[in-house]
């Protein structure tokens, strides 16, 4: 009697039609995906008008100076120029320069080449890095010298008005040191440290009290400052519309910025370098008690009470605009604690002058920061003011929209100084972009031809399968937001050649093992795939574990090595496992031939 074949063999090699739905849904999506980039990117430059002027005068000017243009998109007083020849870029932004007014601001981008059908799905190239793009490197140093001087004057403030009689003075190395104390004050000094100020710690200083902060205090405030700094940082370059910007802490006290595509990095240098903010002082009436002069931008000098009614940590928008009059003022937001405090203070203050101070760090010549602080405006409080009210005296329209985008971003914690800056040109990118494809198609190419004439039928399978996981991980890193191709990428994308070939090199062997052991060749794709996938499962996460590591503690090209790396063996195993089981199943799958060799 025939044994009737058992359910594990009436299934063995089949997929299911949902399966082969998936697969060719998930490649046509990733091709979609992968075309933007295909084309590459056209040079381009953006100009925001403060008069908007038509797209046809401009392009007439351009071609006057011997500029091609591609296309002109106008939005408002948005206009962006594509240019047709990416090398006429600069000297399109030098004739533009000189053309367009001064209150009118340009700046070099790139526009995607792709066809606009494409793009209108939402499709886009891939984010490049810094060294195939081209653009500026920073790298800042934070000066925490003027936080720990806020905290030295906090510590000798609060003694001064707790402690009667006690003389506090700030020393060099942010300590503070107070005069002679009687046994009563030396005990009070005590309380209102170990109350108020749990970081610091004292020691007898001649007959009275020597106070610093302990240096594990120093270390965490150090790293507060520094995170700080990086998010007020990563806001004001997203107000700046640099989408691929990378900004990650470097040491201890330093933080390094790439900004991709950006080839004139003055504009971002005065923003992310700058450390501004407003505050707003109370004007000394007659003969000044306790107070400060600070200088008036339109001249002289204005006398003001020493601590300031608000500072600019309150401020959580800022807009630049025009008065009745057509000139520019900057119209402030305050938080809930900010508008509370300017009502307090403005409710009995009717009639009387509130002056509006401006402050940003320097560096002088021997390196230290220095605050310049002027007065912008004086201006008489006409009636209580809350969360929302206007300031004026802030320049042009252009340095008012300057303040409001550093006020907008945030204040830095602690000023910083730009200690290097690197600049890469789009001719060096392209070059490390042809370089590194080249080595690619190299190893690609000798992967392919070894496949094909060693495995020879199933070899081909394997280069559909790799040829699919490149377009697989392009189309991938063009959709994953934050995905950034480099230069040590690249060299990811070579290795994710290897592995992926790897996966179809251990399963085609094990279909070898099987075959010589006697299994028609239908079994032996089954056991095939079957004992091979448990070893390949070990092999990628292994792989995977290091490409997560060196993602989490690595920076700049390591991260890009590692991010290419770990999505690569996403889409090996995918491709190697998933895909090319659905191509051996529709050809070989119910092959029942024996001793055939592959």
């Amino acid at each position: 009697m025939m044994k009737k074949p058992t359910r594990a063999s009436a299934v063995i090699n089949r997929y299911p039609a949902w399966k082969y739905v998936v697969l060719v849904v998930t490649l046509v999506v990733m091709t979609l995906s992968a075309l933007p980039s295909w084309y590459g990117e056209d040079a381009a430059i953006d100009i925001h008008w403060s008069h908007a002027k038509d797209a046809q005068s401009t392009e007439r000017y351009l071609e006057s100076q011997g500029i091609s243009v591609k296309a002109i998109n106008q939005q408002g007083d948005q206009t962006q120029i594509v240019l047709t020849d990416p090398n006429s870029q600069f000297t399109a932004q030098a004739a533009l320069t000189k053309w367009i007014g001064p209150d009118d601001s340009l700046a070099l981008s790139q526009q995607p080449a792709a066809p606009s059908w494409l793009l209108n799905m939402g499709f886009g190239p891939m984010s490049l890095g810094l060294d195939l793009r081209g653009g500026v490197q920073f790298l800042l140093d934070v000066d925490m010298a003027p936080v720990m001087n806020a905290q030295q004057q906090a510590v000798m403030q609060s003694l001064r008005s707790t402690v009667r009689g006690v003389r506090a003075q700030a020393q060099h190395d942010h300590s503070v040191t107070t005069s002679a104390l009687t046994d009563a004050q030396r005990q009070q000094v005590i309380e209102v440290v170990k109350k108020d100020y749990p970081g610091w710690q004292w020691r007898n200083h001649v007959d009275g009290l020597a106070l610093s902060m302990k240096p594990e205090e120093q270390e965490q405030l150090t790293r507060l400052t520094v995170i700080q700094n990086l998010q007020i940082l990563r806001s004001r370059i997203e107000e700046l519309g640099i989408t691929e910007a990378v900004v990650q802490r470097q040491g201890t006290n330093r933080i390094r910025i790439e900004l991709p595509g950006v080839q004139d990095p003055v504009a971002a240098k005065k923003v992310i370098g700058a450390t501004t903010s407003l505050a707003f002082y109370e004007v000394n009436q007659g003969e000044p008690v306790q107070g400060k002069t600070l200088p008036f931008n339109q001249g002289g000098t204005v006398s003001v009470k020493r601590l300031p009614v608000l500072t600019g940590e309150h401020i959580i928008d800022a807009r630049a605009g025009l008065d009745e009059m057509s000139q520019p003022q900057v119209n402030i937001v305050l938080d809930a604690a900010g508008g509370r405090i300017m009502s307090d203070f403005t409710r009995n203050k009717i009639g009387y002058p509130m002056a509006t101070a401006f402050s940003e760090y320097r560096q002088d010549a021997a390196g230290r920061s220095v605050v310049d602080t002027e007065v912008i405006s004086v201006a008489t409080i006409q009636s209580q003011l809350g969360s929302r009210f206007v300031i004026t005296g802030s320049g042009s329209m252009a340095e008012a929209q300057q303040l409001a985008l550093l006020l907008r971003a945030g204040s830095l914690t602690a000023p910083v100084v730009i200690v290097e800056e690197r600049t890469i040109g789009p001719t060096l990118g392209a070059e490390n972009i042809e370089n590194g494809f080249q080595a690619l198609a190299v190893g690609m190419g000798a992967t392919l031809l070894f496949m094909a004439l060693w495995y020879r039928r199933l070899g081909w399978v394997a280069n559909v399968a790799l040829v699919a996981n490149l377009v697989t991980l392009f189309g991938l890193m063009a959709l994953l937001p934050g995905a950034v191709l480099t230069l040590p990428g690249i060299a990811g994308l070579v290795l994710t050649v290897g592995m992926a070939v790897d996966t179809n090199v251990l399963i085609f062997e094990r279909i070898r093992d099987m075959i010589r052991q006697g299994h028609s060749l239908a079994r032996a794709i089954h056991l095939g795939f079957d004992r091979a996938l448990t070893t390949i499962w070990d092999a990628n996460l292994t792989t995977m574990i290091t490409a997560l590591v060196l993602y989490s503690i690595g920076n700049g090209p390591i991260q890009g090595f590692a991010l290419t790396l770990g999505l690569g063996l996403m889409t090996s195993l995918f491709t190697g496992v998933f895909l090319s089981r659905a191509l051996i199943n529709l050809v070989w799958g119910q092959d029942t031939r024996r001793k055939v060799t592959i």
